[in-house]
Formats: C-alpha cells, sequence, structure tokens
C-alpha cells in the first residue's frame, strides 16, 4: 500500500474503488461533470488542498481533460499535482462497450501504471520539467512541439494541450506588425 500526504482527486466512484486498493490516503470524487455544479465539492477540495496538497488523476479523455482544467482554473496551484495515465485504448471490465473514444479510464488501468502516474506526480523532476515548459506562442507549433516532447519523455497523453503548460498572459499579436522578409 503506497502512503501518500495529498489528497488524490479522480472522477468517479469506480476510479475511486480501484484507487482505494492502492493507496492510503483521502480520495476524492468530482462526480464527473457535477464538480461543475457542486460548490460544497469545491469548498471542500480547497480545504483539504490548502491543508495536505492535491493530484488530479482524471481519465485521458477529452471528458477527463476537461475536468482537469476546470478544476486548474478554480483551484490554487500551488496546491494542486497533476498525475497523468497513458492514453491506452480497450474497455473497462464493468462496461459492454469502450467508451466514446475509446479510451480506458483511471479503473481500467493496472495498478502498477496508476502507481507510476502517482509516484511521477510526486517527484520534483515531473515538477520542474512542467514549469518550464512554457512557451511565449501560447499554442503555436513550437509550443506544439515542446509538448510532443515532454509527452514522449514524461508518458502524458497526447491530448494534453501547449495551454495547460503555459499560464501566462497571451501575447498581443497583430499580423499587420509582423515584418515583411
Amino acid at each position: 500500500m503506497l502512503k501518500i500526504r495529498e489528497a488524490i482527486v479522480v472522477e468517479g466512484r469506480y476510479d475511486k474503488n480501484t484507487l482505494s486498493q492502492l493507496v492510503d490516503t483521502v480520495i476524492l470524487e468530482t462526480s464527473g461533470f457535477g464538480i461543475f455544479k457542486d460548490r460544497e465539492t469545491l469548498a471542500l477540495l480547497r480545504r483539504i488542498g490548502a491543508k495536505r496538497g492535491l493530484i488530479l488523476l482524471t481519465d485521458s479523455d477529452g471528458a477527463g481533460f476537461v475536468i482537469r482544467n476546470y478544476l486548474k482554473g478554480t483551484l490554487p496551484p500551488e496546491q494542486v499535482k497533476h498525475a497523468y495515465i497513458p492514453d491506452r485504448f480497450g474497455k473497462e471490465k464493468r462496461k459492454r462497450r469502450p467508451g466514446k473514444e475509446g479510451k480506458l479510464g483511471v479503473e481500467g488501468m493496472s495498478p502498477t501504471v496508476l502507481e507510476t502516474a502517482l509516484r511521477r506526480a510526486l517527484s520534483p523532476e515531473f515538477a520542474a520539467l512542467a514549469k518550464t515548459a512554457r512557451s511565449p506562442y501560447n499554442g503555436g507549433d513550437t509550443a506544439g512541439k515542446i509538448v510532443r516532447v515532454l509527452d514522449a519523455r514524461l508518458g502524458t497523453p497526447a491530448m494534453e494541450q501547449a495551454k495547460t503548460f503555459y499560464d501566462g498572459p497571451v501575447p498581443a499579436f497583430d499580423p499587420l506588425d509582423e515584418p515583411v522578409l
């Protein structure tokens, strides 16, 4: 059993059940998109984040990234660490069909994969790499290349966008100010 100080935030009860067999910590669920309307759960996440810190562990599909980005925008960044599961295609045992994107979620990952994701999120090297991956182009071609290199090196899902790594202001850009070559 892996002992972790930080509380882990997951999407649903099946994710929570899977993790509870692997880690000894508080595991909170967002009830999927229910977190968008649930002020009480957000307040709870803020309180626990202030005391222990949080690790966000969402699925690597589009819905997981929507939930992750929402929480990233509403919770203090110094209290949040990000754990990413890899893109793996298949279906969970309890489901008849694969999800819309055909990817396995947190509940479908092996204990080894989940432990690796959590250890990586807690490592100072991961945090340092994520912080240095900032691009002044805010989503331009250079930012995309940086994200692809980081995805390959860190094993993060391919859906991670450049904007997730860049938290600075969007630079002003006027195409008429471009120098003519």
